[in-house]
């Protein structure tokens, strides 16, 4: 892996890392399937297979993550500071690291582990901060394969009412909604099917990834965790699974456009959360009736077009941002791990 600085966003379920060169210049954007809860090993293996061995020593590493909020870790404190011990361990004990802190600056490690309120979940705010730097006025919408952020610009600033992930939950900033791992069950109790009303089961048989796959919406180069009964990913066993929420069984009592059917209703659902959400943070603006524009990221940067679309507000793509990305496959993946590729920019303008 080549570059002289690397952003990295730890999530809980993807690593996503950016690689720039010395002039600034994105050169690579990754993500890889990280499930956190199940342990750090996961972290380890997923540096492994980047190549972390084959990055400079002399690169400087800026570091993001939403990973500690998962359940291996007794509480947030811990996973800020096991993630950085874990990362230090794998890039070796000389590597320059530097933890974004939001307000408080770049943080040492050591710091960072001691400063977790300002650590934890703080990727959002890096994204926004760059954002804003590009668009004065603006919500930005990063809609990932787990949850999505909401985040109002004004005046070329990051507007926020809350900080941490409960302030944040409560502002309505993050909704807990994404276009990947979401259960199917979180985002509707019935859904319209062959004319009546039906409820869904309350259990873990299906993901939205079945129903942006039956829409054929979803990329397949961001579907990278497995399948809610371990399954395949093609349509048959996404609308297999998305029957057995219906307690159908596919080709007997549901066929697939059935499926596709229930499938519409419940992106639409999930829209409809989404688009109160902005509609909400929108009405917060100084020109509440202003038809402020949507800067879209994330895998579920399509459905962020989506909602501009419907509520008639111009739609900018995050890779729209990187004007001297000339190349569209990269501009692409810099949308998906726009986070990573803002925590990379932001240390490197503050050298």
């Amino acid at each position: 892996m080549k570059g002289a600085l690397f952003g990295w966003d730890i999530g809980g379920a993807h690593l996503k890392v950016a690689s720039l060169a010395a002039d600034g210049r994105l050169l690579a954007v990754y993500q890889l399937a990280c499930p956190l809860w199940q342990g750090l090993t996961q972290l380890e293996r997923a540096c492994a297979a980047l190549g972390v061995a084959a990055m400079s020593p002399q690169a400087v590493h800026a570091v993001t993550m939403t990973g500690e909020l998962c359940d291996v870790f007794p509480d947030r404190a811990s996973g800020v500071r096991d993630i950085l011990d874990c990362l230090a361990k794998v890039l070796g004990r000389r590597a320059t690291l530097r933890v974004y802190g939001g307000d408080a600056g770049w943080l040492s490690p050591r710091a960072a582990s001691d400063a977790a309120a300002v650590v934890a979940s703080a990727n959002w705010l890096a994204l926004a901060s760059l954002v804003a730097r590009h668009v004065a006025q603006g919500v930005l919408l990063d809609i990932g394969s787990t949850t999505t952020d909401v985040i109002l610009l004004e005046h070329g600033e990051v507007r926020c009412q809350g900080r941490d992930d409960g302030t944040r939950l409560a502002s309505g900033e993050l909704v807990y909604t994404g276009v990947v791992r979401t259960a199917v069950m979180a985002v509707c109790r019935q859904v319209p099917v062959r004319g009546i009303w039906q409820h869904l089961a309350a259990e873990h048989f299906a993901t939205m990834a079945d129903v942006y796959r039956l829409l054929g919406q979803l990329d397949e180069s961001h579907d990278q965790m497995a399948t809610a009964d371990g399954r395949g990913k093609n349509i048959e066993a996404s609308a297999r699974r998305l029957a057995r929420m219906l307690g159908r069984d596919l080709d007997v009592d549901a066929s697939l456009a059935d499926m596709q059917g229930v499938a519409r209703h419940l992106a639409a659902m999930q829209r409809r959360e989404i688009e109160d959400a902005v509609a909400l943070q929108a009405s917060r603006a100084e020109h509440a009736g202003s038809a402020l524009p949507i800067i879209g990221a994330g895998a579920g940067a399509f459905v962020a077009a989506q909602v501009a679309h419907a509520q008639g507000r111009r739609y900018l793509p995050f890779q729209a941002l990187l004007k001297s990305v000339t190349n569209s496959a990269l501009a692409a993946e810099a949308t998906l791990a726009a986070a990573a590729v803002a925590v990379a920019k932001l240390a490197w303008l503050a050298q």
